[in-house]
């Protein structure tokens, strides 16, 4: 094959090709013109003209280079190659491209029969327009027949409850619960939510509704209550969330309470409707059960006689907080509790007294044991008389304990020290020789277990010697009343009349049934019923026409007496110059210099934003304090720090007010006793007393 022959078959490859590319070009706008009418038949032809298309361009790429290779091969064969061959060659690629020509010929044959053929839509492109169709829906009679009738199952008749459903005693019904059963559902149960949270507002609002509703349709609170809120459970929650912000803003910002709902509101409920019965009341008995199997009855046992439990102080005291509760509510089980206090009572008293004394927690101070507080002494004399020392290695946690259970005795660390320095025979009284002996001075002395034993037993026994002695308690043990007349009696707290000679007429004492060293151990429920009574007998000495103060006298915790608040009844014109003589009077009974400040104004304090609560947050109820009230919500204090310089007794109070009101001096030094066999001044009191008493409502109902 020559290079001429070679270039000529190219020209024809490229006219090939310029055609092919017209009669494209040409199907093109054919088809674009055609195209929403023949879609698929177009797409149809274009996959075949292309899988041809590729077919022809293959061969041709395929003889290109069989005639590259035959140019070269001629090249390197020039003078060997005779013209024989090459008319040979030409001979066969002049057939070769007549059979090229030949298989083009029916394709653009084929081209050309299809351009004049008109193309046909297919039936779903002739169909007429959705917007001009109406569609109307018929029952399918034929598909209703074949269609087999729903067979009615067991779970179509199963009660469905929504997840969200406020109505819990559906839930309960659900989970296969009789309504006796739901009905001894325990009161304490867990929320989701804390008291003063976001939800708090929308609660309350739910609440007030439920009032609302009740007041204006005439209904009873819980039949509304079971409306809106489903059971009364979730409805004594929001009444106890109610009381509990309520005294959150009386008592300010430092008040500590509640976080979750208790349950107490819905088991007072409970108890007023007697529906607490046996937990193992629904239990099935074995007679029974062996009954329904068919296996006869048991022997019939004797069941052994109940004897009273023996109690000790405090479960009895809490036994006759819930008689009294009970009493003054008018449970239907008042009678009941009444006769297991009765018998519990009884059988302490006809108890013997054993030698064992059993100590409390607060009474076992520093004994050795497996605590790390104390040591034993290695030594000889320490193995021989078990004597301990303080643990120096002591962790955080430890000295914590230790700190709690050793702040109330008497003396502290001045004691302490006292005691060290006695037992070292080499102490001189000089700041150098402390400083080198400053980790030996620290240590405690060293004392043995038998010894601390002895000391904890007789602070016990010296406790409840001074318990059996007061005169303000009540004593359970015995059924005993106050010897101090009871002229009032609430729940937590009792009004009575102070020891003669009084300082004026018509004074009383404000007393908390359980023995308190001082007011500000009270709790909440206890202050809200010394508040009420201080309510009261200020609207009673107002309506004599007279002032009134109240003042605390505690600068002897050590000595464990009972505390009281004692009230004195004043002219106007005293009332409002009392504050002048209270504040010469502290400022000159105690020393000059201080650690703390010698005027506490509490009033002041209430006035800034501590409110009722100023009283309770200024005064640490560890210290030994004076306190007097000018008003409900405060006036002084002092703290006092050296007990010696304080007169003894009530004795700073009375001479106070006896200045005041220009007393004798025997009549303000005279400090009397309680006797007991009734007072002559209780029924004259309680005559003028009675139009005030804030308590005949829990009494009278």
């Amino acid at each position: 094959m020559t290079l001429e022959d070679f270039e000529k078959s190219l020209a024809e490859d490229q006219e090939r090709r310029r055609e092919r590319s017209d009669r494209d070009k040409h199907r093109h706008r054919d088809r674009d013109r055609d195209r929403d009418r023949s879609r698929e038949r177009s797409r149809h032809h274009r996959r075949h003209r292309s899988s041809r298309s590729r077919e022809r361009d293959h061969e041709r790429r395929r003889e290109s280079r069989r005639s590259e290779d035959n140019g070269h091969r001629h090249k390197r064969s020039r003078h060997s190659t005779d013209h024989g061959d090459d008319r040979d060659h030409a001979h066969k690629r002049r057939h070769r491209d007549s059979r090229d020509e030949e298989k083009d010929a029916p394709a653009s044959k084929e081209v050309v029969q299809e351009e004049p053929t008109p193309l046909k839509r297919d039936a779903w492109m002739e169909g007429p327009s959705g917007l001009d169709i109406d569609y109307v829906q018929r029952r399918n009679t034929t598909r209703l027949e074949e269609e087999p009738k729903p067979k009615m199952l067991q779970a179509d008749f199963e009660l469905k409850i929504h997840g969200r459903e406020l109505n819990t005693h559906l839930h309960d019904l659900k989970a296969g619960k009789v309504l006796e059963e739901i009905e001894e559902e325990p009161a304490q149960h867990e929320v989701d939510y804390t008291f003063g949270d976001a939800g708090s507002q929308w609660r309350m609002t739910r609440l007030k509704a439920v009032y609302r509703e009740a007041e204006e349709s005439g209904k009873s609170v819980e039949e509304v209550a079971l409306n809106r809120f489903g059971d009364l459970r979730s409805f004594d929650d929001a009444r106890e969330e109610e009381a509990e912000l309520d005294r959150r803003d009386r008592y300010g910002e430092g008040y500590v309470g509640k976080e979750k709902p208790t349950g107490e509101l819905f088991q007072e409920r409970k108890l007023e409707e007697n529906v607490h019965r046996d937990p193992h009341e629904h239990v099935r008995s074995p007679g029974k059960e062996l009954d329904a199997q068919g296996q006869g009855k048991p022997m019939e046992t004797v069941p052994p006689q109940n004897t009273p439990q023996h109690l000790d102080l405090t479960a009895l005291n809490r036994l006759k907080a819930q008689m009294m509760k009970a009493k003054l509510r008018g449970a239907p089980d008042a009678a009941e509790l009444e006769e297991r206090y009765n018998a519990a009572a009884a059988a302490m008293s006809n108890r013997k007294e054993s030698d064992v004394v059993v100590l409390g927690v607060m009474e076992n101070r520093m004994l050795a044991g497996t605590r790390n507080e104390v040591k034993a002494v290695e030594n000889r004399r320490g193995r021989e008389r078990g004597k301990v020392e303080e643990n120096d290695d002591m962790t955080i946690e430890d000295m914590v304990q230790e700190e709690r259970r050793t702040r109330g005795q008497f003396g502290g660390d001045g004691r302490r020290m006292a005691e060290r320095i006695a037992k070292d025979a080499k102490f001189e009284n000089d700041l150098e020789y402390m400083d080198d002996n400053a980790s030996k001075l620290a240590k405690r002395v060293h004392r043995s277990e038998i010894d601390i034993k002895n000391i904890t037993i007789n602070e016990l026994q010296k406790m409840n010697r001074i318990l059996d002695n007061c005169p303000l308690c009540h004593h359970e043990d015995t059924n005993t009343p106050p010897i101090a007349p009871v002229v009032s009696l609430a729940t937590r707290v009792y009004l009575s009349l102070p020891t003669e000679p009084e300082l004026n007429e018509g004074c009383a004492t404000i007393v908390p049934i359980q023995h308190r060293t001082n007011l500000l151990e009270c709790d909440d429920d206890e202050w809200e019923e010394i508040r009420n009574f201080m309510k009261s007998l200020t609207r009673m000495y107002h309506d004599q026409g007279r002032d009134v103060i109240f003042y605390e006298n505690a600068a002897q915790p050590h000595r464990k007496r009972h505390a009281a608040m004692e009230v004195v009844p004043l002219p106007y014109s005293l009332g409002e110059t009392s504050p002048a003589f209270f504040k010469e009077a502290i400022l000159s009974a105690d020393a000059e210099w201080s650690q703390h400040r010698k005027l506490i104004d509490t009033l002041a304090n209430s006035k800034k934003g501590m409110g009722r609560s100023a009283f309770r947050r200024s005064i640490a109820k560890e210290m030994p304090y004076f306190h007097v009230w000018f008003q409900l919500d405060g006036g002084l204090g002092h703290v006092v720090e050296d007990e010696n310089r304080w007169p003894r007794g009530d004795l700073f109070a009375r001479e106070v007010l006896g200045g005041m009101l220009d007393l004798a001096p025997d009549v303000i030094k005279r400090q009397g006793r309680w006797q007991r066999g009734g007072d002559r001044r209780v029924p004259g009191f309680q005559k003028r007393w009675r139009k005030f008493d804030w308590t005949r409502v829990l009494v009278e109902g």
